[in-house]
């Protein structure tokens, strides 16, 4: 008989857990999610083209997936409070870092590299898993929810901040504050100690082992793989929606709050999602999701971009932004119970930030070949259309050949 993990006694009251984890969230997302702010003035100051700041991105990107899954072990072996405090640290120091790079290489190194890791170990994932833990399974997919909501409130927050920040003193002082309010992570992280526990004569599989039996599981394979468009649409909005409504006449205040709108609809969202997901199959909801998604984009090619299509735009893909997040988790926790689930989400978001890698990228390889992003869009009609398609056939049962109990 297979053995099964029970939500553990949090060490924090569980309000406090929940209330400090959102906190973390919105802070970690919300200074991830303004980057696309910089576009503008850090390629001009510095005389990068939009390739290469598009590459400095999209290796964060990456960075940031390729270690989200040791993020996610450590976090499952070792407790996410000390994980967390170690990711607001080294998130904070890849920030400051961007603020005083002057070339290319520096940039991708401080803003790809090291910021990329930062957010990986400070990310809503870590905290995910935390609440994966001392949350009943019944609960998980709301409180899932909650969490991506706090996300998106702080890229609400975080957007007209930063762009405050960068009008009144500069790109490079604008990070130097959010560099700032990143170290709030390592104090509100205290409250997110505790890790999962065996039970009794269940065995603590090695890493490659438990990924080696998860990946065995067909579903798991068909959620990876969806979530790397994911990563793709939300990465290269994030990061070029900003200067392509520049390239559309509208002012850099209209980017700004574009991306503000987002994440202020997606607070309902992701708190809608969560919802719908204690309720309805998630892969029915997924696939919806994606196919929404797909005809959002193709109507906001066909109709002539101004603020009001653009704030429009921004409200409906918030609602469907970071909502695939609480089902794709709760998905996860599904499959394979909570004892894993920080490294296994962890492998299903490095899918999910190789997509992010490729749209961020080829959004600047694009723009600066033919002076546009329109094939990047019709890219994400398509692979909208073909994500819905692969959601359809994933079975929400447990995996059965997922065997945590020692042999």
């Amino acid at each position: 008989m297979t053995a099964t993990v029970t939500a553990a006694r949090p060490a924090v009251p569980l309000p406090l857990v929940i209330i400090a984890g959102c906190i973390i969230a919105a802070i970690g997302f919300g200074t991830r999610g303004s980057f696309g702010l910089f576009t503008l003035p850090v390629t001009e100051d510095l005389g990068l083209s939009r390739e290469q700041w598009g590459m400095a991105m999209a290796v964060q990107n990456l960075v940031w997936g390729i270690a989200q899954p040791f993020a996610g072990g450590m976090a499952d072996k070792y407790g996410s409070g000390r994980v967390l405090a170690v990711g607001g640290l080294v998130y904070a120091l890849g920030v400051l870092g961007m603020a005083f790079s002057p070339d290319t290489l520096t940039m991708t190194l401080t803003a790809g590299v090291v910021t990329g890791v930062g957010i990986a170990i400070a990310s809503f994932g870590v905290v995910m898993a935390a609440f994966g833990r001392v949350v009943p399974a019944e609960k998980r997919s709301f409180v899932f929810g909650i969490a991506t909501a706090a996300s998106s409130a702080g890229q609400f927050i975080f957007a007209p901040l930063g762009q405050g920040f960068i009008s009144a003193f500069g790109w490079q002082m604008a990070l130097v504050w959010i560099a700032v309010i990143l170290l709030l992570v390592i104090p509100l992280s205290a409250a997110m100690r505790g890790r999962t526990e065996s039970l009794p004569g269940e065995a603590d599989l090695p890493f490659m082992q438990a990924l080696s039996r998860a990946w065995g599981h067909g579903s798991y394979r068909l959620l990876v793989i969806g979530f790397f468009v994911c990563g793709f649409h939300l990465a290269f909005i994030n990061v070029h929606m900003p200067a392509y409504l520049v390239q559309c006449g509208l002012s850099p205040e209209v980017g700004s709050w574009t991306i503000a709108v987002i994440g202020l609809f997606n607070i309902a969202g992701s708190l809608l999602s969560g919802w719908l997901g204690s309720r309805l199959p998630k892969q029915m909801l997924l696939a919806t999701i994606y196919f929404l998604r797909a005809l959002l984009i193709a109507a906001f090619l066909l109709i002539p971009v101004s603020e009001v299509t653009a704030y429009g735009f921004a409200a409906g893909m918030g609602l469907l932004w970071l909502s695939t997040v609480p089902l794709t988790a709760g998905l996860v926790s599904l499959f394979f119970g909570p004892r894993y689930m920080g490294m296994l989400y962890g492998i299903a978001f490095l899918s999910h930030q190789i997509g992010s890698f490729v749209g961020v990228w080829l959004g600047g390889v694009v723009y600066d070949q033919t002076g546009a992003y329109d094939l990047v869009w019709y890219l994400g009609i398509l692979l909208g259309l073909g994500s819905a398609a692969i959601h359809i056939p994933i079975n929400e049962g447990r995996a059965i050949s997922f065997a945590l109990k020692a042999a």
